[in-house]
């Protein structure tokens, strides 16, 4: 999901994280924009950059609330941009929703689309696919689209660091 990818742009939250923020730049923004396949009006701006920027940490509330407040955000950023559905037929993707025009701003439609998407997940009862890592140095968000439910970690390398170590661990217990 693109909104998963915007949303771990943003710098970590963890107490004493480091990391740094992945959308420091138009650039930046740029390449996120294509490999995500967004498509519509794009300004290349320091303005459009802040939006985007901003935008951020309320999608992150798809994985940090519960299901009443996540219908209340998708509620809210639908009504905000004055949402209206369409289907439409584009760059070989089949018949998809639409809800903005194509010259609405990039943060409302990336807004909007997170919101379209979200209720799907809402509607299939499958809210709990939205997580978080569970690496304990990673607060990235994960979107479990397995089949048996099992994605545990981001990615970000995490589930590489955490088997390792878990291998490290039990090498060091043997020898023990």
């Amino acid at each position: 999901m693109a909104a998963a990818a915007l949303v771990n742009t943003m710098p970590g939250r963890l107490d004493g994280d480091s990391s740094e923020d992945t959308l420091a730049s138009v650039d930046d923004l740029e390449r996120l924009y294509a490999e995500h396949g967004w498509t519509g009006r794009f300004d290349r701006d320091a303005a459009e950059l802040d939006a985007v920027r901003a935008l951020r940490p309320r999608l992150r509330g798809f994985w940090e609330l519960d299901e009443a407040a996540v219908v209340t955000l998708v509620n809210d950023l639908l009504a905000e941009a004055r949402a209206v559905p369409r289907l439409v037929d584009h760059d070989g993707l089949g018949w998809h929703i639409h809800a903005t025009p194509q010259d609405a701003p990039l943060p409302q439609r990336m807004a909007v689309e997170a919101a379209i998407a979200v209720v799907d997940v809402v509607r299939a009862g499958e809210l709990d696919r939205l997580r978080v890592c569970e690496a304990e140095d990673c607060d990235d968000v994960v979107v479990d689209l397995s089949r048996n439910r099992s994605r545990r970690f981001c990615e970000g390398g995490c589930a590489a660091r955490a088997h390792t170590a878990a291998y490290r661990a039990r090498k060091a217990a043997a020898t023990a």
